[in-house]
Parts: C-alpha cells; structure tokens; sequence
C-alpha cells in the first residue's frame, strides 16, 4: 500500500562576480565547467578579462599556467588567444539540440543560467531514443529536508534538514513521462486515464503522464529504462531540482522565482485537490500545462508522484551520506515524490517523502527520468 498520502483525506568582470557570489550563496555548483582553455574567470567567454588575469600572473604560476609547465608565459598567452571568444557548448552524443543556452523567460534568475552556462554543456536537449525532452541542472549544495507551508508541517521523516551537495550537473526530464511515450518505448499503455474527458479531448490523452506503473515496469529487467542510458533520479537530485534555487515549500515561477510557502498559491504550479486546480475534477492532466520551476521543469508538483531511484528509510536523513547520497542500499520499499492530482498540497510540497513497494501501482503515480551528461 501507499503510506500517508493518496487518499484526499489524508558579462562584465564584476557582473561576473556579482553572479558568482549569487550562485554561491544559492548553493549552484558553477565551478563545475566542461574544458574551455582561456576562460579563466567561468563566465563561457575568452576575452580581456581573461587576458588581464593571465598577465597578472606572468613569470609566475596561477591558473592561467595551461600547459603546467611552472610558468606562465608566451605559450600559455597563445593558448588564450587561440580560443578566444565565446567558449562552445557541448550537445551530448545521445542527445538532439533544442536550445543551448537556459532561455532568460524560463531560467530567471541569472545565478543559475551562469551556473548551467558554465558547465559548458546544452541546456535544453531531447534524448534522441526516446523522444523525451531534458534540461540541464547544474550541481550544488541545498538544504535537503523540512520544508513546512502555511497549512502544513513536516513529518519526522523529513529531517533532520542537512546540507546535500551534488558534484556532478545531471540531465532531468522536463516533464513526467507521458503515455505516447511509455507506449512507443513499451508497445502497451497500462495508465488508467488513457480515455478523453470533458476537459481532455483524445488529441490531449497521449500527452497525459503515464502512470500505474510499477517501479520494476520502469526500471527492473526488461523495463523502460533497460539499454537507454536513462535513469530514475536519486531522492537528491529530485529534491534539488524541485527546488530550482528555492528553499520554501514549493518551488517558484517566472514572476515568483524565490517560491512560497502559502498553500493557496499551489495552483500555479501544480495540479493536486485543492483551489484553482483538480479539486472536483478526478484525473491526470497533460504534462506542462502549469507553470515551470527555476530550472526550467515542470509538474515537479501534483499531477502524479514520481517514483525515484532510492530504497526507503525513514531515518535516512540522520545518518545517510550528504555528498551525492544515493539512499539506503537495501530496502523492501522505494521513494516516490511529489504529490498528485488526487492529494492535498501537504503532499506536494518539496521536502515531502512518501514509499511504496516496487511492485505497487496506482493512477495516480508515474516518474521522470535523468541522466548523466
């Protein structure tokens, strides 16, 4: 069974530094950079600012010592000058270019575009086997646990708060796998909603999340994930990019980017049973209708849950690793995360944890995929 949750009762130098010190303070991993000789300073471009800094360190060693021979010197100048210019942004080979720099109008806040920028790698992609769109999420620290709204607390499963870091930047799908998708990859549709509505016509159903699926469906022998490179999302990465840079109970939009903890704004972001969503209305609903998180994904909130990579322990949090944790090794039940359209908007907050056993399906719990670059 589900616990607890699926009854409804229940660039200049210095505007480089200022965002930097944004990035930092926002926990965005932007030193994490593909190669990019000469751009001494991360912002993605080879310039004079670049150049200053290599003369600063003449004759001398520093970071602008390229060919670490002990002294930076003519050759290393010509290293520099030899990629100036903008650094290039790498599409990886499994991948199909969308839109390679984070579109200001959907990544808002300009720390996190530099720390995506930064990476070196394309922000927006489609996986090229299955058709499914990913954007980029830069590594970082956050504060991974509790998170309380107006209405709501937290359960003792959600601490104690610690600080994650995650080294490594990750691909996450942009929106919940849909039906046409699942169907493509796996020949059948086992979802529950995959008949029109008053409020889906047919051409829509297709784009509605897949669900009633078991995690062994998606990522057991023979599942959806075998041979594609794709992969469930650690508990972490999907806390953290929930979040999108936020730190309250759900995550912000474009014209909120720093999030909110009021309840009776859920409905911006999320389908779930409450006000200006799917209260009265029981179904899924086509994937990106509301508005998007800081990164750029959507339906992180309500919809379906979204099962996750990790074994289930309630006390994870108190002794489990906080660099790249990857949860319990062993375990009888599995995370899913993220709320439904069939929950309250306690369990769509951010930091809520909620289990099943990997054999358990329900309409009202699908996932996401990630990847690494």
């Amino acid at each position: 069974m589900m616990n607890r949750t699926m009854p409804r009762s229940g660039c200049s130098r210095l505007g480089t530094i200022v965002m930097a010190s944004a990035a930092a303070a926002l926990g965005i991993g932007i030193h994490a950079r593909a190669q990019c000789t000469g751009d001494l300073n991360a912002d993605r471009t080879v310039n004079g600012d670049d150049l200053g800094i290599l003369l600063a360190q003449w004759g001398g060693s520093g970071s602008a010592d390229f060919n670490a021979d002990g002294i930076v010197n003519g050759d290393d100048l010509g290293q520099l000058l030899g990629g100036w210019g903008a650094c290039p942004t790498v599409t990886p080979a499994w991948a199909t270019l969308i839109e390679s720099a984070p579109n200001p109008a959907v990544v808002t806040n300009p720390a996190i575009r530099l720390a995506i920028e930064a990476t070196g790698l394309s922000w927006r992609v489609r996986d090229t086997a299955t058709q499914i769109e990913m954007v980029l999420v830069p590594g970082g620290t956050f504060n991974m646990g509790c998170s309380a709204s107006t209405q709501f607390g937290c359960s003792s499963n959600e601490g104690p708060v610690r600080a994650v870091t995650l080294t490594s930047a990750f691909y996450m799908g942009r929106y919940e796998v849909t039906q046409a998708q699942w169907t493509a990859r796996m020949g059948s549709n086992p979802s529950f909603f995959r008949s029109p509505s008053s409020t889906v016509p047919a051409s829509q159903v297709p784009l509605r999340p897949v669900e009633f699926v078991t995690w062994n469906m998606i990522a057991g022998p023979g599942g959806f994930l075998s041979g594609t490179g794709l992969r469930l999302p650690t508990e972490a990465e999907w806390e953290y990019a929930c979040r999108g840079g936020t730190t309250t109970a759900f995550h912000g939009w474009a014209t909120n980017a720093s999030g909110t903890n009021v309840d009776s704004s859920l409905g911006e972001i999320a389908w779930y049973w409450g006000p200006n969503s799917s209260q009265g209305i029981n179904q899924t609903w086509p994937v990106g209708l509301k508005k998007g998180n800081g990164f750029g994904l959507h339906d992180m909130s309500g919809n379906v849950y979204e099962w996750v990579n990790d074994h289930y322990s309630s006390t994870y949090y108190a002794s489990g690793a906080t660099v790249d944790p990857a949860g319990p090794t062993t375990g009888t039940q599995r995370v899913n995360r993220g709320g439904g359209w069939d929950g309250f908007s306690n369990y769509a907050r951010s930091s809520f944890r909620n289990w099943a056993t990997p054999d358990f399906s329900t309409q009202q719990l699908g996932f996401r995929v990630a990847r690494h670059p």
